[in-house]
């Protein structure tokens, strides 16, 4: 039995609703070789996704999951100002949204479910990606990484969607695939679902210690019944 009284969802964007992996890789490998850097393999960039533009450039900057503390500010900038382009001309060449969503939003909007989307990434690709994907029509608050002072983990995010909806915090579901999105849900109050796949670092999501864990996300529809 649902121990909560659900009454909105608020979900994650990267990993969770889209596999936008593949073209986050692109954009930092063009990004890579317009700085005569060397690239990566796929797999290994899309391993850095899942904290934010910034983290994933200078991961990228770095070579690695761990940041250089020695990493130019110079640098970054050049490269940020790089990637934003390259990947506004990349947006949605391969990105996809993962098996079932489609039909999991459209069935929480049947049910009048108010959803809104929660996410680290800049907000203007976010927005961009969800009118190219038509999901646009779904989410009626959508916060990206610089909507706010504060991102995920940090429970700010979620408490602004609380305060829109005047829910209380167990009223709301947090679906991720990460665990900044399990660590804000906590801060927040609210109850968690995560879904395996997506990006973790390979971590599974289960150590995080949400509410409910699933292989699909439109288990999370029985929730709301």
């Amino acid at each position: 039995m649902n121990r909560f009284a659900l009454k909105a969802v608020a979900f994650d964007l990267d990993g969770t609703l889209i596999d936008s992996g593949p073209d986050l890789a692109l954009a930092i490998n063009l990004m890579l070789e317009e700085l005569s850097r060397n690239s990566f393999d796929s797999a290994v960039v899309q391993g850095w996704v899942g904290n934010g533009v910034e983290v994933l450039i200078k991961r990228a900057l770095s070579g690695q999951q761990t940041i250089d503390p020695n990493l130019d500010d110079a640098l970054y900038r050049d490269a940020r100002a790089r990637f934003d382009r390259l990947y506004a001309e990349n947006l949605c060449i391969n990105t996809k949204p993962y098996p079932g969503v489609s039909e999991t939003l459209e069935a929480l909007q049947a049910k009048q479910i108010p959803m809104a989307v929660v996410t680290n990434k800049p907000y203007p690709f976010t927005q961009a990606l969800l009118v190219e994907l038509g999901f646009d029509r779904y989410f009626d608050i959508v916060l990206g990484g610089e909507s706010l002072p504060k991102r995920k983990p940090d429970p700010d995010p979620l408490q602004y969607v609380l305060e829109k909806r005047a829910l209380e915090p167990s009223q709301m579901l947090m679906v991720g695939d990460s665990r900044n999105d399990i660590l804000a849900a906590k801060a927040a109050g609210c109850p968690s679902y995560a879904v395996t796949y997506g990006y973790n670092y390979g971590v599974p999501i289960a150590q995080s210690h949400p509410d409910w864990v699933s292989d699909s996300i439109c288990d999370l529809e029985k929730l709301f019944d």
